[in-house]
């Protein structure tokens, strides 16, 4: 073989593999994170406005896939600013000394045809858990969408000190929903 078809071969092959895993650019425009939980056994659904997801996703070896989720937790929405000043207090986030919430990836792996599950670790106002959750991905007009929801308990994670420790007004149990969509 001569040494232009070799370095031809070796470009083509070096495109071919950086073309399997390649960092996902998210559309913002479509892609959110909300946090699902029951206030007064009523559920309630509110978006972080500021987040920012990161795929590296490689459909021919899922294994080597990895994420990683940054929050900013001043930035729960809850629908009226008097209510966002005060999940971004102490008792609750306490934004101030733990502005962000973070998921990095510890495995991806395959869960069947469209399905993942995703395992790692979840840091929220100091405390780190290792979580595992189902992800469901597909193609949608050239691009990938993922969803998936993260159960968690956020006394596990000191979501709500002192008065609000009690269950009977904000119940325990908070869902973590994201739907992400690539460009």
């Amino acid at each position: 073989m001569k040494i232009t078809q070799r370095v031809v071969l070796a470009a083509l092959l070096g495109v071919t593999l950086a073309a399997g895993a390649a960092v996902l650019k998210t559309d913002p425009a479509k892609t959110s994170v909300s946090a699902v939980f029951k206030q007064m056994n009523v559920p309630v659904e509110s978006k972080f406005t500021k987040y920012r997801v990161t795929i590296d996703y490689n459909a021919q070896a899922i294994d080597t896939s990895k994420a990683t989720v940054e929050v900013d937790t001043a930035s729960l929405d809850m629908g009226d600013p008097e209510y966002n000043r005060e999940v971004a207090k102490k008792e609750w986030f306490n934004s101030a000394q733990f502005p962000k919430a973070t998921f990095v990836s510890s495995s991806i792996k395959s869960a069947g045809a469209g399905k993942l599950t995703i395992a790692g670790k979840l840091s929220i106002k100091g405390k780190t858990a290792d979580v595992a959750f189902p992800v469901t991905v597909k193609t949608e007009g050239g691009k990938q969408v993922f969803d998936g929801a993260l159960p968690i308990k956020r006394l596990a994670f000191n979501i709500g000190e002192g008065e609000w420790q009690d269950t009977g007004m904000v119940a325990d149990e908070v869902t973590i929903k994201f739907h992400v969509v690539t460009q």
